[in-house]
């Protein structure tokens, strides 16, 4: 059987993504046995854009919020994950995570390597009433994480401080306003626990 040369690319592309697998984030799994990876990530983000869809701004097309979230992530697989609190880390992070779009969706046939950089892209920019709820969904996912248990996760493990999670969780009161109070209601918690540090920003 010949396996046509469309095929074979889409079947590299999906190879390739396995290596998603294997890219370890900050963030540990709810129940702290272990880091999660950024396959794993992508999957949560991809079940809560289902279970909270009722939650949606107007407008919204949550399939393609969904399929935003497949990608978003991808690049990964070149730069590695960088964690939202390090700015080392993202001063080059744009440049990496570009070059890696460029290689790893450049991996697929024309037509739909142009489709999947283009919902990635739009993600980036975060313009887009769907990359708005995308990029709310990325920020949520880390906020149950870290207040599983009530013990902070790594805003306490990092001493990040009430003022820099407010400032990362932002997007949630555009994208998913329907969430923000639930949002503050966690931040006041872990406030109360003495989770946050004082690093200063």
């Amino acid at each position: 059987m010949t396996v046509s040369t469309r095929l074979e690319s889409q079947i590299t592309f999906l190879r390739e993504l396995d290596a998603l697998k294997g890219v370890l984030r900050r963030t540990s799994l709810a129940d702290r046995s272990r880091l999660e990876n950024s396959a794993e990530h992508s999957w949560h983000m991809t079940a809560m854009a289902v279970v909270l869809a009722e939650h949606a701004p107007a407008g919204v097309d949550v399939g393609r919020v969904m399929r935003m979230i497949v990608m978003h992530d991808v690049v990964e697989i070149d730069a590695g994950d960088t964690f939202a609190f390090d700015a080392v880390g993202h001063v080059d992070k744009a440049a990496r995570e570009r070059a890696a779009a460029d290689r790893i969706f450049g991996l697929l046939p024309t037509d739909l390597a142009g489709e999947c950089r283009a919902l990635w892209d739009e993600f980036e920019h975060g313009e887009t009433s769907d990359a708005r709820m995308a990029n709310a969904l990325d920020r949520f996912a880390a906020l149950l994480q870290n207040s599983a248990h009530g013990d902070g996760g790594t805003w306490r493990e990092h001493r990040i401080s009430r003022a820099a999670v407010m400032r990362r969780m932002d997007p949630i009161r555009e994208g998913l306003p329907a969430l923000w109070p639930y949002v503050l209601s966690v931040i006041d918690a872990a406030d109360a626990a003495n989770v946050f540090g004082t690093d200063g920003s």
